[in-house]
């Protein structure tokens, strides 16, 4: 659960204040965190404004390659209207940074500041965590800012795979070849979550044919959540983000929501899930999806497995 009282006072407020642009400056950080928060700020009907990030640790401890393709996604979306752009870049020369400092600026200039110990990702910024941010010199707090960013390098840059060390997205996934077996070896058991509807058969406006109506973009999708799952602590709610890495190496930004948290979606474009699905199982893009075509390809359900609070495993292999 959020702190809302330190996100609305660092992260929302400002903007109602002509804020147009924030500078982070975070030891560590997430793209969970960063696709949260622009989903809450398009959700809360606010002006769209530029977010730009950098990591300050990733030349001294490296970067997972998760986080790496999750900052690289947020960085090259095309989100459509109402979504703020995003900009990351990386410490990779010079003395690692572990500072966290949250500078806002209106007409390219610093009109607010604050620096504290909370990291730019959920966990940062959770109730489940004692964290301290106080407001700060904006001038001061800038000048730092550009300094550190004399030693950084952006996340799309073609050489910064040769100036930053990436790490596997997790130790279990990296010893094995077999991710599932890997997985299962080290004692995670999936959770099985069925494409169909209670009928047996796809939904006809629900699930991977979510989109299937008038107006609506026919890609769009959702993964149904029975209320016992979604009520036990599996995946965080709250409409916090979290990443999947699939079994074919693809990633995906999902959270939970819908009333009474029945629906996996991917928030920042809700056709991204029902792309993937049809891409998977071979049905043209914006296609109906028919429980054939599910068996075709070989399986009507899919397992994740929780590697830790935000980052899990998706298994669709037959």
């Amino acid at each position: 659960m959020f702190n809302s009282g330190m996100v609305n006072r660092i992260l929302i407020e400002p903007i109602a204040r002509g804020a147009q642009k924030l500078l982070l400056l975070s030891g560590y950080a997430t793209p969970t965190m960063a696709s949260w928060h622009m989903m809450k700020i398009k959700e809360l009907r606010m002006r769209p404004i530029d977010i730009n990030l950098i990591v300050g640790m990733t030349n001294y401890d490296g970067l997972t390659i998760d986080a790496h393709e999750g900052f690289k996604q947020l960085v090259n979306a095309k989100n459509g209207s109402g979504f703020s752009n995003f900009q990351c870049q990386y410490i990779f020369q010079g003395a690692p940074v572990h500072s966290k400092l949250y500078v806002w600026l209106k007409d390219d200039k610093p009109v607010e500041a604050y620096a504290g110990s909370a990291n730019y990702t959920q966990a940062g910024f959770s109730t489940n965590r004692r964290e301290y941010i106080v407001q700060c010199d904006p001038e001061e707090a800038f000048d730092y800012y550009n300094q550190a960013e004399c030693d950084s390098i952006y996340c799309i840059h073609s050489e910064v795979e040769d100036n930053i060390m990436f790490t596997p997205t997790h130790p279990v996934l990296d010893s094995e070849s077999k991710f599932t077996q890997a997985l299962i070896g080290e004692g995670i058991k999936p959770i099985k979550l069925s494409l169909l509807a209670r009928d047996g058969e796809t939904g006809i406006r629900s699930g991977l044919n979510w989109g299937q109506r008038n107006g609506r973009e026919p890609n769009q999708a959702y993964i149904g959540l029975p209320a016992s799952i979604a009520h036990s602590s599996f995946f965080p709610l709250g409409k916090q983000h979290f990443t999947v890495v699939t079994d074919d190496n693809k990633q995906l930004i999902l959270r939970v929501e819908q009333q009474n948290d029945k629906a996996i979606t991917t928030p920042m474009n809700n056709s991204l899930l029902g792309e993937y699905f049809r891409n998977r199982i071979g049905v043209a893009n914006g296609a109906y999806v028919w429980r054939a075509d599910l068996e075709r390809y070989g399986r009507t359900d899919v397992d994740f497995y929780k590697l830790d609070d935000e980052h899990y495993y998706m298994d669709f292999s037959v």
